[in-house]
């Protein structure tokens, strides 16, 4: 009775066992986002657009705080009860061999040293000089000539060299282009030694095909806005072979590295981790 007499002096229905209140369903909230993209759209079209826009983030606002006050919108959701039984017929909990002498497992378990990131970069970085070089001989006439457009991504004197003295050599350029390739070819090879022990399945793949297409993409894509003479000298098949082949050295040289266990696999840094419930077996845990 007094649950009876609370319903009806709230001035609401009672619901029924099977039902919940969730909040009703509104599109004021995406009238809201397309009226400010309206008002921003209009910056770069017109006046009236942004008065348009103007207009429905403002009756966005409004319809949206009136779906909330000064009484908050609700409907009726019906619930449908399943009775979810979990059965099994084993006795013990059964657990991933994946490392069973260690308390915690880190994945990758193995991974390569820092050695084999630099040996792999340095390989891959003569690789794609050879590359580049050969494209310079038969395209060019000259082995200068990619290493001056390689020193011209940062040297604006480079740009201004024309045809002829692009295919000669400049001590500047050439410095320039040396630390470029050096250093990025090191940062590169660097990230593969600890990107590749990641993917189990045909990781020459990723670093040698994949990784480089995609980079080769991106640098398409924005070069013309980064620098326009530089981007209507390159030639970009050749720019995406010696990706490729830098890719595939830097990776065949990775692999062919020994593993080493992570940091985390000490004797010393396993002892000092908390052993989570469930992981650890129970003759370790001491059961009584």
């Amino acid at each position: 009775m007094a649950t009876q007499l609370s319903v009806e002096q709230s001035g609401r229905s009672p619901r029924t066992p099977g039902e919940i209140e969730v909040p009703a369903s509104t599109a004021w909230p995406l009238v809201l986002a397309f009226g400010f993209t309206l008002m921003f759209a209009g910056l770069l079209t017109s006046a009236s657009v942004s008065v348009l826009g103007v207009v429905l983030a403002v009756a966005g606002c409004i319809g949206w705080f009136r779906e909330v006050f000064p009484r908050e919108h609700l409907e009726s959701v019906t619930v449908v009860f399943e009775e979810h039984r979990i059965t099994t017929e084993r006795r013990v909990v059964e657990r991933v061999p994946v490392a069973p002498d260690l308390v915690r497992v880190w994945l990758p378990i193995e991974t390569y040293p820092v050695s084999a990131g630099l040996k792999g970069g340095m390989a891959g970085g003569v690789a794609m000089a050879v590359l580049a070089c050969a494209y310079g001989l038969l395209k060019a006439g000259s082995i200068w000539y990619p290493i001056n457009l390689l020193a011209a991504t940062v040297y604006a004197e480079s740009l201004k060299l024309g045809p002829a003295q692009l295919n000669s050599f400049h001590a500047d350029s050439f410095a320039i282009a040396l630390v470029l390739h050096g250093v990025g070819s090191i940062f590169v090879g660097l990230l593969y030694g600890a990107m590749l022990p990641m993917f189990a399945r045909r990781p020459i793949v990723l670093g040698g095909l994949i990784a480089p297409v995609l980079w080769s993409g991106l640098l398409y894509s924005i070069m013309q806005l980064l620098n326009p003479l530089l981007a209507s000298r390159i030639n970009w098949f050749w720019f995406m072979a010696s990706q490729i082949a830098f890719g595939a050295v830097a990776g065949m040289v990775v692999m062919r590295q020994e593993r080493v266990s992570t940091r985390e696999n000490l004797p010393f840094v396993v002892r000092a981790g908390i052993e989570a419930p469930g992981i650890t077996p129970p003759r370790e845990r001491g059961e009584k």
